[in-house]
Order: structure tokens, then C-alpha cells, then sequence
């Protein structure tokens, strides 16, 4: 008998009014939600857990991802005895407690599951103390963390566990979630009688920025605030959900028109060199919940397809800021993008790699797919030499100007042009370059 079910129904019964989120924890695998990649049916964990055969393993994600509920349905599902345990709360005292009961158990055949919640906040000494019990079989470990293992879990013990990844939850399946709770009258608000919107379940879905825990907290706050009515039922408004989350809400559809609205005006405000609009519609983006990196990835498009070599710096530091936001995550990778999305508008512009690129996909498209010619191939055995491969070939380098009188373009497409820079930024040195040597070749 494990610390979970300890209490009796009636003591349950009695108890104050546990939280939204505790109320809605699934106790089944079935009604778990999210983690595919771990829980579906077949997959390892999964059959462990449904065959009472659990190994330890170290469960890890963020927070509201499951894995407190993923020790509840081990726990119901176990013979064996269900210890939860707080690294919050308990140090070593209480660690060598609960190892010298999982001893004594192990001598009368019976065998002890530890869940450790926030292992990470064990020192790593803490965490040696579960060594000795774990390699003679008298304990089986789960650990829950938020933090990477790699770096927070000692080495000995990692070798021990298998550490499994849980994902944040999407959007979509958290509104869901959220629409269950709403409909559910024994552990939900069903019996609430209200009434909330799909545009404002799904805007609480993705402020919790996948944390189930989150999104149900809000929701029940928000809830909480609806107007009781003798009639019909209550409405939850705007404004009730914008109190919940302290945070105005911007309507926004991840992957509706309004995400394609946003982005197109983000980028034609940097194309027009206007910093200003850039940064309002870069932060419309932001604050109402976008992907950082999505974001990221947009700008670095915008670097290439309006900026090109006109400045190159400026896809080294789009980059730069992806791997900022990658790094410390969001929102705190507000502001590299935002010093990206300006740098971009203030730089010079030119598409001329962009419209380059798309002529040769033009021509790529429209003409034979001509081989290389013998000259710019290598000769790499006798018989390609024998064949004339690299014969005529010139070595720029051994040449005074370092150009050669070569034709490197297959004899279809010879002279075309696709490169024409701008008179912008450094393209402006680009273009007089590439004139100087164009008129060599061509005189």
C-alpha cells in the first residue's frame, strides 16, 4: 500500500476541494493524453507499465507534460509498494528512512517503487544514496525532472535508468483537455453551468505554453469569475480570461490566417526598411504566444531573400538569434529577435540572390539536364584522363588576375547571367566586381 492510497474514500470526500488539474488527472492509460512517442500502444514503457513490469528510468520534461500522472497509474497499477517522495521536501534523513523499509521489504519477497519528484534538486551525493539499493534490486527509481539529466543526475545512476523525453503538450490537445473539463460534471466544471468560447479555450491552450497544469489553472480561475446565473448559464468572457492569465489576450491562430497575416506583415515592414512596424508586428507575434523559433526561421529567410549580400552579416545574426532563442528560451528570446527583426530593416536591401536563385530554377526546369563539361571534371583513374576529363582545365590561381578564359556554364546555357547585384550595401562593390570580370570573359 503506497502514500497515494492511503486515505480512504471518505476522508477524500471530506477533504477541501482539491485544484481543477488534480481533479481532471487521468488514472489510466487510456485516458492519458499526449507522450505518442513513449505510451503508444507497443512501445516499451508502455508495455512495462501494463505488465506491472516498470524498470527504473528518469522521466523527463517540462512542466504539466505528465509525469507526476505517469506515477499515479504506475502506482495503481503495481503490487508492489508506491513511495512518492519529494526531493523539495526531504533530504537524507528521510532518504535512508524510506531505503531501510525498501530493505526490509525486499527480505519478504516484496519489492519497493520509489518516485522521486524534482530528483534534480538532489545533490549529487543525495543521489548516490540510491545506488546501493537500486543495483541490489530492493528499490525500482522513477525520477521526474524539468532539468536535462545529462547534467542534474549523476552518471552511476543514469546508467541504471532509462530516461525517457516527454514533449510539451500541442495546443489542440490541450483546448481538448480543457473541453473535457468543461464537460465533465463529477470531477470537472460540468456542474459549473458555464459557457466559454472555442477562440478563448484555444487562446488559454496556448499561453500555457503546453503545460496542462497551467491551462487548467487558468481555466478555473477564469471560471471562477463568470457571473452565476439563475437561468441559464454563466458566460465567461474576454476579459475574465485576460484577468486569469494577467495578460491582455491577442486572438491568434497559430495556424489559422491570423498567423499568416502577422508573419506577411513582419515581413514586408522589414522588406520597406521600417523598423518601427517590424517591431509591432514582431511583438504582436510574440506576445501572443508564437514559437520563437518559428519566428527565428521566418527571419532568416527575410536575410537571404531581401538582404543577401547586400549585408551578410545579417543572416549571421538572424542565426545568432535563433540560437539564442534556442538557448534561453521564450520569452526571454524576445529581445534577440527583436534586434534581429530591426537590424534586418535597417540594412540595405536586394533580392538579387533571391531572383538569381529563381532563374536557375527557371532554366534548371526548362532546359536538359546537360553534363558537366569534360573540362571542370577530375581525372581521377587513367581511363577518365584517357577520356579527356579535365582536359583544358585552367588553374585560376596560376594565373596573373586569378580568371581564367573558361567556360564553366554547359554549352546550352552559355553566357547567361543570373547574379545582378544591386547598388546597395556591399553589393555595391559586388556589382562593380562582377562587371570587371564579366567584361573580361565576354572580351
Amino acid at each position: 500500500m503506497g502514500l497515494f492510497s492511503q486515505f480512504d474514500a471518505q476522508s477524500l470526500k471530506n477533504a477541501a476541494p482539491r485544484p481543477l488539474a488534480d481533479r481532471m488527472r487521468p488514472e489510466t492509460l487510456e485516458d492519458f493524453t499526449g507522450q505518442e512517442h513513449i505510451l503508444a500502444p507497443g512501445k516499451p514503457l508502455r508495455r512495462q507499465i501494463e505488465g506491472d513490469k516498470v524498470a527504473s528510468v528518469i522521466l523527463w520534461g517540462p512542466p504539466g507534460a505528465g509525469k507526476t500522472t505517469l506515477a499515479r497509474i504506475i502506482a495503481k497499477r503495481t503490487h508492489g509498494d508506491f513511495i512518492p517522495f519529494s526531493a523539495v521536501t526531504s533530504g537524507i534523513k528521510e532518504i535512508k528512512a524510506v531505503m531501510a523499509d525498501a530493505e526490509r521489504a525486499a527480505q519478504y519477497g516484496r519489492r519497493t517503487i520509489l518516485f522521486v519528484d524534482e530528483i534534480h534538486r538532489f545533490n549529487k551525493a543525495q543521489q548516490d544514496a540510491f545506488l546501493p539499493y537500486m543495483e541490489r534490486g530492493d528499490i525500482i527509481l522513477i525520477g521526474a525532472t524539468t532539468e536535462n539529466p545529462s547534467f542534474e543526475v549523476n552518471s552511476a545512476l543514469l546508467s541504471r535508468s532509462k530516461v525517457y523525453v516527454l514533449k510539451p503538450l500541442s495546443t489542440e490537445q490541450i483546448s481538448a483537455l480543457l473541453k473535457r473539463a468543461l464537460s465533465d460534471s463529477e470531477h470537472g466544471l460540468g456542474a459549473s453551468r458555464v459557457e466559454i468560447s472555442d477562440d478563448l479555450l484555444r487562446q488559454i491552450a496556448v499561453y500555457s505554453g503546453g503545460d496542462a497544469r497551467a491551462a487548467y489553472n487558468t481555466l478555473e480561475s477564469a471560471v471562477s469569475a463568470a457571473p452565476a446565473s439563475g437561468e441559464g448559464a454563466g458566460v465567461v468572457t474576454e476579459a475574465m480570461v485576460e484577468s486569469a492569465i494577467s495578460r491582455k489576450i491577442l486572438l491568434y491562430d497559430k495556424s489559422g490566417e491570423q498567423h499568416f497575416n502577422l508573419i506577411s506583415a513582419l515581413h514586408k515592414s522589414v522588406r520597406n526598411s521600417d523598423p518601427d512596424a517590424a517591431l509591432y508586428w514582431l511583438a504582436r507575434m510574440i506576445e501572443s504566444g508564437e514559437d520563437g523559433l518559428y519566428i527565428a526561421r521566418r527571419l532568416i529567410r527575410m536575410a537571404s531573400e531581401d538582404i543577401g549580400l547586400a549585408d551578410p552579416q545579417a543572416l549571421q545574426l538572424c542565426v545568432a538569434a535563433m540560437q539564442a532563442v534556442h538557448f534561453v528560451g521564450m520569452p526571454e528570446g524576445n529581445l534577440a529577435l527583436a534586434e534581429a527583426a530591426i537590424y534586418l530593416s535597417l540594412a540595405p536591401k536586394s533580392n538579387a540572390l533571391y531572383t538569381a536563385y529563381a532563374d536557375v530554377q527557371t532554366d534548371i526546369a526548362a532546359t536538359e539536364a546537360d553534363p558537366v563539361p569534360l573540362h571542370l571534371r577530375n581525372a581521377v583513374t587513367p581511363l577518365m584522363k584517357k577520356e579527356g576529363y579535365g582536359e583544358g582545365y585552367q588553374y585560376a590561381h596560376d594565373l596573373p588576375d586569378r580568371v581564367a578564359d573558361m567556360q564553366c556554364l554547359p554549352d546550352s546555357l552559355a553566357g547567361r547571367e543570373y547574379y545582378h547585384p544591386v547598388n546597395e550595401g556591399l553589393e555595391a562593390q559586388f556589382r562593380a566586381r562582377l562587371a570587371e570580370l564579366r567584361g573580361r570573359r565576354n572580351g
